[in-house]
């Protein structure tokens, strides 16, 4: 089959639905063309030039696709942003981005404005999808610019942000790529989606569960655009809400993460037993560990259309379908197509079948460089290969079983959190001498944050620490997101450390009271 690629479905076929608004509202395959061709000249109007950035600190609507769109037929990179995070999170993204032009939604609009300020962003290029003070309205925008495609079309790519266990994000910026936007894309949506088992056309409909301001997930949507399926947009996740509408909406496709998998189960069975989920071809799932016993209902549940992958933003891994995992439970598959995944040890070597080490993913074709930060690019490389820090071991016949983490980074309803981060907030506080941040096991969100903490002797935080707790964390939330804010603080009368200053946090859980 060919024709694939958004733009050029919109062309042939204007009418047919391309988003689905949490609200129910639908925008047509005609009118996103037409608000996405609107945004590249906008964009090309502030000098945008192939491998330029645009941010966008977004809400799940169609503008945020449209801006997506926008950069992919640009040659520019797309930032999506976290909205959880604070003003100086943002701004400390925005700022080493250095975009063109910087979006976002009414929602997110005065925490925006604050790290636009902070990051020193131009007022002239700060645009809202709405009405909202220190942003030019889009809607009155886009009515100055054209509505057919720009000239020169040529393909962008996403860059997303993360930062292992530093605690300062670095954007992962891959060469773009050369030719039609289309041709391009249809390619990436082949591989990408094909490795699911998903098929294009065929009334696809992707249903959007988790913010558009993730990378994985507004590149999902957006690749499912290209492969001709209608997109359908939630505000927020509810579990009984989702049900509803993969009934009613006929959705065939979904992303999402361990606690979003956990949520449903939780439903009480006639709840759950109200809905009806047989149009559901592939349900995938990733960012984080699936404890067994969810993935074992899942399929019990929705049948075998459960597909599980592992990767990161650097790299491909790997892949498994629900009989594969079915035969190997604890896996998470074998390599994606054109990716390999390799087992080194402490000197880099290969190790053999089902001995420990650590996880490499090749990059190939998608080799990447952390935007300003040569020094971390090649810190993890070996070769063609990348290591995020994870540990793991493969199988004989190539099934790969991932058994830790490294890097530390604690992941919490699929996010990322990086303990550093909190660490350095905590000693900010004139009562913290010390701090180490991890994560506790949690049935529903995978590990939640737990901030074991050394007391300056004689404060308030030492004598009366039950007191004092809720003023610490009331400090913390002016400097971190909400996702990040510890669950636990424990006051111990000092941390492990060894001689060479190096905190021993595989310590930290037997100084955790019962």
């Amino acid at each position: 089959m060919t024709g694939l690629g958004f733009w050029r479905l919109a062309a042939d076929d204007p009418g047919a639905p391309a988003v689905v608004r949490s609200d129910g509202t639908i925008v047509s395959r005609g009118e996103l063309l037409a608000w996405s061709n609107g945004l590249s000249h906008l964009l090309k109007s502030l000098g945008m030039t192939a491998g330029d950035r645009a941010v966008g600190v977004v809400a799940n609507e169609p503008f945020a696709l449209a801006l997506a769109l926008a950069c992919q037929q640009s040659g520019a990179y797309y930032v999506p942003v976290n909205t959880a995070l604070t003003a100086a999170e943002i701004a400390y993204i925005v700022e080493d981005a250095a975009p063109v032009a910087l979006f976002t939604s009414s929602r997110f609009a005065r925490v925006v404005h604050e790290a636009a300020l902070a990051g020193r962003i131009a007022p002239e290029v700060c645009f809202s999808f709405g009405t909202d003070d220190g942003f030019q309205d889009v809607r009155t925008v886009l009515p100055r610019h054209p509505v057919y495609a720009p000239a020169d079309r040529t393909p962008g790519a996403f860059l997303g942000y993360t930062s292992g266990t530093t605690g300062r994000p670095k954007g992962v910026a891959r060469k773009l790529a050369t030719g039609d936007p289309d041709d391009v894309f249809e390619a990436g949506a082949r591989w990408q989606l094909g490795m699911f088992g998903i098929e294009p056309l065929a009334s696809g409909v992707h249903l959007v569960t988790s913010p558009l301001s993730h990378t994985a997930v507004s590149g999902l949507a957006v690749t499912s655009l290209h492969f001709g399926h209608a997109v359908v947009l939630t505000e927020s996740f509810d579990p009984e809400g989702v049900l509803r509408l993969i009934q009613d909406q006929h959705v065939t496709t979904t992303h999402m993460v361990p606690t979003q998998l956990h949520r449903l189960l939780r439903l009480p069975e006639d709840v759950r037993s109200r809905y009806d989920v047989s149009s559901m071809r592939n349900l995938v799932h990733g960012a984080g560990p699936c404890p067994e016993a969810v993935k074992r209902d899942m399929i019990a549940w929705f049948g075998p259309v459960i597909w599980e992958y592992y990767g990161a933003t650097e790299a491909a891994g790997t892949v498994i379908d629900s009989f594969e995992w079915l035969e190997r439970p604890g896996s998470v598959g074998r390599a994606q197509p054109g990716a390999e995944v390799r087992i080194l040890d402490a000197s880099r070597n290969d190790v053999p079948a089902g001995t420990s080490g650590a996880v490499f993913l090749r990059m190939g074709a998608h080799a990447f460089e952390y935007r300003g930060d040569p020094t971390k690019t090649e810190a993890g490389r070996h070769g063609d290969f990348v290591t995020v820090g994870d540990v793991g071991c493969i199988d004989d016949d190539g099934y790969l079983y991932l058994l830790a983490r490294v890097s530390e980074v604690i992941v919490s309803g699929g996010v990322n959190i990086y303990p550093a981060e909190i660490e350095a907030a905590l000693l900010a506080h004139p009562d913290v001498r010390d701090a180490g941040v991890i994560g506790l096991p949690d049935p529903e969100w995978g590990e939640t944050v737990c901030a074991v903490v050394e007391a300056v002797p004689d404060s308030p935080l030492a004598l009366s620490p039950a007191e004092s707790t809720p003023p610490l964390l009331e400090f913390l939330s002016e400097r971190l997101a909400r996702f990040k804010m510890p669950r636990r603080v424990e006051v111990v009368a000092a941390l492990p450390r060894g001689e060479n200053g190096k905190l021993r946090k595989h310590l930290l859980p037997d100084l955790i009271a019962k």
